[in-house]
């Protein structure tokens, strides 16, 4: 009798575990698909966050518009000014019949900047800022002249053989803050180099006197310089102090730039007057307007990615990444609260007064020309609408303070969330170190399963062959 066997393969033993640990993991991949939605949560909640901040920004910027004020001069190459908070709008006239000054003196020339003066023995040369008065000038030389300082200190420089050039005496003076400013100048004559010297500050007061003391006198032949005595300097111009007048009141200042003349506004003087020039100081409305405009648009983006997170899927159209979050409500309710409650102390109440109104599709529309026309009649209502306690921005700022906070609204959530995540992941780790063990059982029990195969099938065609023997033989 003939025995036959059918030949048994092998099983695919990496397919079939892979196969399988395809239906384990499924868990695993609920909980991943988890993770990447309480990530996307996150995301939104960080853009919100970054919305609101910049929400917060604008109301405030808002808030300090209203106080700001801008100044028109009637010619500004007379003058210019700014004007803070604390200024009166008004119209002012401002007569200016001399500009404050520096003044300059100058040294006698030399052939070159940068060979040595004297021989280089130290020579202390010293600063004292004051006052010349009396006496005649003449070709920039003072006569009969006395001199005060004005009690701010003296201040000295070393020159000796490691600076004793023009270009190291300069250096020197600028440096040490004498309050005395060095340059070189070059006349083109045959002794051109010149040290020109200036004082720091402009005003009669801050005139300057040099001293000399110890060398071989070479340096204080250059640099020695008293109003009141030896002059070996020459002075080209004279300190002085501005005049001018605002509204027919004499004032005096050291500085081109008066800033104590108008109340809150500071006037940098550039140029004389033949008749008065006037200042205007009033509302900045373009700056008011600028303020409202960037509100408008901060609420906007807020509002629309409030409103594009939390819908719901309707349709082809996805849901948003927030829909149905409880949170996302309850700041969508207390922003329409703010908005929906009036303000209080003053004729105007609700933002739309003054050109800030809600559209149809729930954003913010500004009206410029009747926001405007609020702000001429009406500034101390429109200043209460929006800044008193009760007022607009006041409490948009207050609100989005308390949902940016740590513990506030958003970071609440979002820590929520965090705290999903690393529950998620924490939980995905667990299941991973059960799918490494299970995936080296199947593969384990798989292989002892193929090797059995394996000798059966070789037991199989021993027995076959010894079969076939035994039958020829018979």
């Amino acid at each position: 009798m003939a025995i036959t066997s059918s030949s048994s393969t092998a099983l695919d033993v990496p397919s079939l575990v892979s196969q399988l640990m395809a239906v384990e993991r499924r868990p695993i991949d609920t909980l991943n698909a988890k993770i990447t939605s309480y990530q996307t949560k996150i995301s939104s909640f960080g853009t919100l966050s970054s919305l609101v901040s910049s929400f917060q920004t604008a109301s405030t910027n808002l808030n300090t518009s209203l106080q700001k004020l801008a100044t028109s001069p009637s010619d500004p190459s007379v003058l210019t000014a700014n004007a803070s908070s604390t200024a009166v709008p008004g119209t002012y006239a401002v007569n200016v019949s001399q500009l404050a000054q520096s003044q300059n003196l100058v040294a006698a020339g030399q052939t070159s900047s940068t060979a040595a003066i004297g021989n280089g023995t130290a020579t202390t040369v010293t600063f004292d800022l004051g006052a010349i008065s009396g006496g005649t000038l003449t070709n920039g030389i003072y006569s009969g002249a006395a001199f005060t300082s004005n009690g701010s200190g003296t201040t000295s420089i070393t020159i000796d053989g490691s600076n004793n050039t023009l270009e190291g005496i300069r250096d020197a003076i600028n440096a040490a803050a004498t309050g005395v400013t060095a340059t070189i100048v070059n006349d083109g004559s045959g002794t051109p180099y010149r040290l020109a010297l200036s004082s720091s500050n402009s005003g009669v007061s801050n005139s300057f006197k040099i001293t000399t003391s110890g060398g071989d006198g070479t340096i204080g032949n250059l640099l020695g310089y008293d109003p009141a005595g030896t002059q070996n300097l020459s002075q080209t111009l004279a300190a002085q102090n501005a005049n001018l007048t605002v509204n027919g009141i004499a004032i005096t200042s050291a500085s081109n730039t008066v800033s104590e003349a108008i109340q809150g506004v500071a006037m940098t003087l550039t140029n004389t007057t033949a008749t008065p020039a006037s200042l205007t100081v009033a509302r900045d409305t373009t700056a008011i307007n600028t303020a409202s405009s960037s509100f408008v648009d901060a609420y906007n983006a807020l509002a629309s990615q409030i409103k594009s997170r939390s819908a719901y899927g309707t349709g082809a159209a996805a849901a948003g990444s927030l829909a149905g979050d409880g949170t996302l409500r309850l700041m969508q309710d207390q922003l329409r609260g703010v908005f929906n409650t009036p303000a209080s102390g003053g004729t105007l109440t609700s933002l739309g007064q003054v050109g800030i109104s809600f559209q149809r599709d729930g954003s913010l529309l500004l009206d410029s020309s009747k926001l405007d026309r609020a702000i001429s009649t009406n500034f101390s209502d429109v200043t209460n609408l929006f800044s008193s306690s009760t007022g607009y921005t006041t409490r948009l700022g207050t609100w989005a303070t308390s949902a940016l906070r740590a513990g506030g609204l958003i970071d609440t959530r979002t820590q929520n969330l965090n705290k999903y995540v690393k529950d998620q992941n924490d939980a995905v780790d667990r299941l991973e170190n059960r799918m490494t063990a299970l995936e080296r059982k199947y593969t384990t029990e798989y292989t002892n399963l193929n090797l059995l195969l394996s000798r059966m099938n070789s037991t199989s065609t021993f027995l076959t062959q010894q079969l076939s023997s035994t039958s020829s033989n018979n």
